[in-house]
């Protein structure tokens, strides 16, 4: 499967975005990996794009919208006062949704 991975950050977060694109990349390489092998057609297409932005309490919101082959997934978390957190938050839940298929 050809798999495209896209990290957007708010305006108060520009200076993360290589950290935000680190901690996606070392989730769908260990968390997904073995569930994204479900879709390993030559023709499959994916795409996982996740935004990060803080919130007018100075925390964090998140949100993961994939489209997996046709199977699509969506999730969102509020109020995290750790970006890494929330980040793996967000994949504990993808990676479970996953399973259940």
């Amino acid at each position: 499967m050809q798999l495209q991975t896209i990290c957007h950050v708010g305006k108060d977060l520009e200076v993360s975005k290589e950290v935000v694109e680190r901690i996606v990349e070392e989730n769908v390489g260990t968390k997904l990996d073995h569930y994204l092998n479900k879709f390993k057609k030559e023709d499959a297409t994916g795409m996982i794009e996740v935004k990060v932005d803080k919130n007018k309490k100075g925390i964090f919101d998140g949100s993961i919208q994939a489209n997996l082959d046709g199977s699509k997934f969506h999730f969102s978390r509020e109020d995290y006062k750790n970006m890494d957190d929330l980040i793996n938050h967000l994949f504990d839940h993808f990676k479970e949704a996953l399973s259940d298929m």
